[in-house]
């Protein structure tokens, strides 16, 4: 039993905090607690639907195919969409099932405007790394062989692992960030295609944005000294978690 009850102390305090947020979310507010997830996994099925047709697949290329051949400015308008039209080459199913799982545990979490920006960085990382990486060549570090341009970049591969890394990191499940990060260097080893290379990409750019954070937060509520009065003057108690901008 003492291995058991160790396991389930460190599942608790790897998941407690998650588990706990997504629990009471869904509790409280049920379906609409992920509106912004739902939505986001009907428009990734449309999408894959659409391309798939005669008349739609010219439109899907037009709004939401990027390839870093494509002009800079061109890219940029079309990696929003890009990020929700599943890549062709890949089950529809793993697509939209990373966005339901991924997505809906972010956006309880993290809210929706957050959700979207993270989601749109990684992707976005992704996006540039893919002109940079050609433009180095493939002798280069990080570099990618020249026909790597030519190939459809899109799917939300790289906005869920970088979303998946946002939310471990605010909910301190170190540990399973840690798991994600070493599987995504894996896949770079075994693979080493442009989509393994675009999630170290998106997982860097999220690394970014997971340190600014932590200093803003370290700011807005500085380290109470030892013998300090606690929430004097502040109308806050002890320990209060930070309000959530």
């Amino acid at each position: 039993m003492r291995p058991v009850a160790a396991v389930r102390r460190a599942a608790r305090r790897e998941w407690g905090a998650l588990f706990t947020t997504v629990r009471g979310g869904l509790a409280r507010s049920r379906p609409r607690a992920a509106t912004m997830t739902l939505a986001a996994v009907l428009l990734t099925a449309l999408l894959q639907l659409a391309q798939n047709r005669s008349w739609g697949l010219r439109p899907v290329q037009v709004l939401g195919s990027v390839r870093a051949e494509d002009p800079l400015w061109i890219s940029l308008l079309r990696t929003p969409l890009s990020l929700f039209v599943p890549a062709p080459d890949l089950p529809v199913w793993g697509a939209l099932t990373q966005v339901l799982v991924v997505f809906g545990i972010a956006e309880i979490c993290l809210g929706r405007s957050r959700t979207l920006l993270i989601a749109y960085v990684a992707t976005l990382a992704g996006t540039l790394y893919a002109r940079f990486g050609v433009a180095v060549g493939p002798d280069g570090l990080f570099g990618l062989p020249p026909s790597d341009a030519r190939i459809v970049d899109t799917g939300p591969s790289a906005a869920v692992v970088g979303l998946a890394v946002y939310v471990c990191h605010a909910y301190r499940a170190r540990f399973t960030g840690a798991v994600v990060i070493v599987a995504m260097t894996v896949e770079v080893i075994f693979k080493n295609n442009l989509a393994a290379k675009e999630h170290l990409a998106a997982i860097g750019a999220v690394l970014v944005l997971c340190a600014v954070t932590a200093r803003r937060g370290r700011r807005r509520n500085p380290p109470v000294r030892r013998g300090q009065d606690l929430g004097a003057g502040t109308g806050a108690r002890s320990g209060a978690p930070p309000i959530k901008s």
